[in-house]
């Protein structure tokens, strides 16, 4: 369920049964033309569709992190997971469609983006990494 889905009527209501946050990051530095640019968005949406589509129902997604780059700049992660945290969400998962190998982020509960070859995750492994977050938070 995106965000922009919940009307504030329905929050308090919801709040229980949407417990993961889903925290996209595009990862475009601000050099992309404007066709690499709309092929990252393509790809993160694809990414996206292997959370979204199976687990509609208990994750809500919030607006993508679109500019960011290696050092300082992935602070920001960390300190909008933080935020979602406190906000009430028992889970955030990082997900980007580029390589994000330097990206860490302690507030995570699971990041996931493509190996080094580009390669993006299969759907089986993205839902069992979902599974085995929230079985892990359930002990």
């Amino acid at each position: 369920m995106k965000f922009s889905d919940i009307a504030d009527e329905q929050w308090d209501e919801l709040k229980p049964y949407l417990d993961t946050c889903l925290l996209p990051v595009t990862g475009m530095t601000g050099i992309e033309q404007p066709h690499e640019a709309r092929v990252a968005l393509e790809q993160l949406r694809d990414v996206m569709d292997l959370i979204e589509i199976p687990f509609k129902g208990r994750i809500v997604t919030y607006p993508a992190l679109h500019y960011i780059s290696d050092g300082t700049d992935q602070n920001i992660v960390s300190r909008v997971c933080r935020s979602l945290k406190e906000t009430g969400f028992r889970f955030v998962i990082v997900l980007s469609a580029k390589n994000q190998e330097g990206l860490t982020s302690p507030e995570a509960d699971l990041i996931i983006y493509p190996d080094q070859d580009g390669a993006a995750p299969t759907a089986s492994s993205v839902s069992k990494a979902v599974v085995a977050m929230w079985n892990r938070g359930e002990s």
